[in-house]
């Protein structure tokens, strides 16, 4: 049996990047769910389409600014416009082209599970990099982010 050639260092760092966005995933997908009725895509739909210009994003670029498939993103939009978080609208220069727009209940949805977000995201940085010493340079990357509550990345 051959050995495994060893691994470089920037691929051990980004294997240490994948586990740590893994756990945080699940801390966040977790706290939305529970206190707010909806999932980590829900949340990062409502917040790209609260951030459009017109609060309306083709459904193309919504998928591309989630990295979801065309049938993954229309799934979710069924989601979202069975809770009335969203509506769907035809492009009027082509009636092919669908948009999906957040409503007032999709916009203070958003707005509501953003502190639950960012709390949640905060603690689970934290707890992962003081829980698990091969996380903490990953950690410590963000670190300039974390320290200011009010940051943006």
């Amino acid at each position: 049996m051959t050995a495994a050639p060893p691994v470089s260092d920037v691929a051990s760092m980004w294997n240490h990047v994948l586990l740590l966005h893994a756990r945080v995933e699940s801390k966040l997908g977790t706290a939305l769910q529970r206190r707010h009725g909806i999932g980590l895509s829900e949340y990062r739909a409502l917040g790209h389409l609260a951030a459009a210009p017109r609060s309306e994003l083709r459904m193309q670029e919504l998928a591309d600014r989630l990295g979801l498939n065309q049938s993954s993103v229309t799934r979710l939009v069924a989601r979202l416009n069975a809770a009335e978080f969203t509506y769907r609208d035809l492009c009027p220069d082509d009636k092919r082209g669908v948009y999906t727009v957040i409503t007032e209940a999709g916009r203070d949805r958003y707005g509501e599970a953003t502190r639950t977000y960012e709390d949640t995201l905060r603690a689970a940085l934290e707890e992962a990099g003081q829980a698990d010493p091969t996380l903490a340079a990953a950690v410590t990357a963000l670190g300039a982010s974390l320290a200011s509550p009010g940051a943006t990345g």
